[in-house]
């Protein structure tokens, strides 16, 4: 299986910290958090990994270089303007099989082999590994008729549920052709167009351990993470 992580990215949320470093080589403990990522992939038995890059690509180049390090095959898509989250796949050679598509910020103990099983057994063009999260609403919120503006109800502080992406995706190659080239489209306006062209796309619930580096709380707790679980994010 071939996979593509999206590592083109300005990483704005941790400025200042990726105004020196692409945010995929932020360190979690000792390690870039795409490495962690890369060695995962190859004990999941991906041979083939392709890294779209943008901002201070060269640095990714330089570390990474051909992959052999970590018995992965290497190589590089060059945004030269930004495309979107999905809109560089429309660049990338071979994807001619089920492949696999990932941020490049992501620290997880998903088991990609499981999520790849899931999406072949639902004959799916599109699976979105999946989480519950619990967002808290820190004021009272007012229930009321949108008509009269009579209130209905008063909960104080309440909790909301949300089933959002991880950033992992599986897809099969023919997602390929509603994907325009050259042009910024992102996932979720490519999940719609699939959707609304009556494609088969599925969402893989995972409730394991999962963090999203977008910004610097999350950035601290998963170093906090890492040290805690090291062995199960390396395969030690």
């Amino acid at each position: 299986m071939k996979a593509v992580v999206l590592a083109g990215g300005r990483g704005t949320r941790l400025a200042p910290y990726t105004y020196i470093l692409p945010k995929p080589m932020m360190p979690i403990g000792d390690h870039p958090i795409l490495e962690i990522l890369m060695r995962q992939m190859s004990r999941a038995g991906i041979k083939e990994v392709t890294l779209a890059v943008g901002h201070l690509s060269g640095l990714m180049q330089s570390y990474f270089k051909d992959g052999s390090q970590y018995q992965l095959k290497i190589d590089y898509a060059l945004e030269e303007k930004p495309l979107g989250t999905a809109g560089p796949l429309a660049f990338i050679d071979g994807l001619t099989d089920t492949f696999l598509v990932c941020n490049g910020d992501i620290l997880t103990l998903l088991d990609i082999n499981e999520l790849v099983v899931f999406h072949k057994e639902q004959k799916a063009i599109c699976t979105i590994a999946s989480h519950q999260r619990t967002h808290k609403v820190n004021l009272g919120v007012i229930e009321h008729d949108k008509n009269s503006n009579q209130v209905t109800g008063y909960i104080e502080k309440p909790n909301q549920n949300f089933l959002v992406s991880m950033g992992f995706y599986v897809f099969e190659p023919c997602v390929l052709q509603f994907i325009p080239r050259g042009e910024y489209f992102d996932f979720p306006t490519l999940v719609n167009t699939l959707l609304a062209a009556g494609e088969k796309v599925f969402c893989y619930p995972y409730d394991g351990y999962w963090r999203d580096l977008g910004n610097t709380e999350d950035f601290m707790a998963a170093n906090d993470d890492f040290e805690n679980m090291r062995s199960q994010f390396l395969g030690e």
